[in-house]
C-alpha cells in the first residue's frame, strides 16, 4: 500500500536505522501494518549473536516504534519538519519467540487511546502468522524538536 517513499515522508528515521520496509494496511488514526526483511547483511548480527544470529529485542520494539509513528503521522497528514513522535512509554512488552535473518516481521499497531497531540498503541509483531513480540507503547509529539 504505501511504499519506502511513503515511509520516508512520514518517519523521520533514516538508514541505517529505519526499520521500516513498506506499510501493507492503513487505516487513519486506528490502525497499520508494516514490514521489515530482516537481512542477514544488517550489522547487528555481528555482534548479536556471532553464528547464531538473534535480531535484538530492542530492535523488535523500535520497529513497533516506527510503525506507530508511521500511523500517527500519516493520520495527522504528514510529518511535520520542525515536530517529532517522541517514544514516551514502552510497556507490557513481551518476546515469544526469537526473529532470525531471512524473516519477514509483520507488524500491526493499533491506536488505543488517544489525548491530544499524544497516544497510546497496542503492537504486536509476528514471523509467518505466529506472535513474536507485542506490547503497549505510549507517544509524545515534540513541536519544534
Amino acid at each position: 500500500m504505501f511504499d519506502y517513499n511513503d515511509i520516508l515522508e512520514n518517519v523521520p528515521h533514516r538508514y541505517p536505522f529505519l526499520l521500516i520496509d513498506k506499510v501493507i494496511d492503513f487505516k487513519a488514526d486506528e490502525s497499520v501494518t508494516a514490514v521489515k526483511n530482516v537481512s542477514f547483511n544488517e550489522a547487528q548480527f555481528d555482534g548479536h549473536f556471532p553464528g547464531k544470529p538473534v535480531l535484538p529485542g530492542v530492535y523488535i520494539i523500535e520497529n513497533m516504534a516506527q510503525t506507530a509513528c508511521f500511523l500517527l503521522a500519516k493520520s495527522a497528514g504528514g510529518v511535520d519538519k520542525d515536530s517529532v513522535y517522541f517514544l514516551g512509554k514502552v510497556g507490557k512488552v513481551s518476546f515469544i519467540k526469537p526473529v532470525f535473518p531471512g524473516d519477514q516481521l509483520t507488524t500491526t499497531v493499533t491506536v488505543e487511546r488517544r489525548f491530544g497531540a499524544s497516544a497510546s498503541v497496542l503492537a504486536k509483531a509476528q514471523v509467518n502468522g505466529k506472535t513474536v513480540a507485542k506490547g503497549e507503547l505510549m507517544f509524545g509529539v515534540r513541536p519544534g524538536a
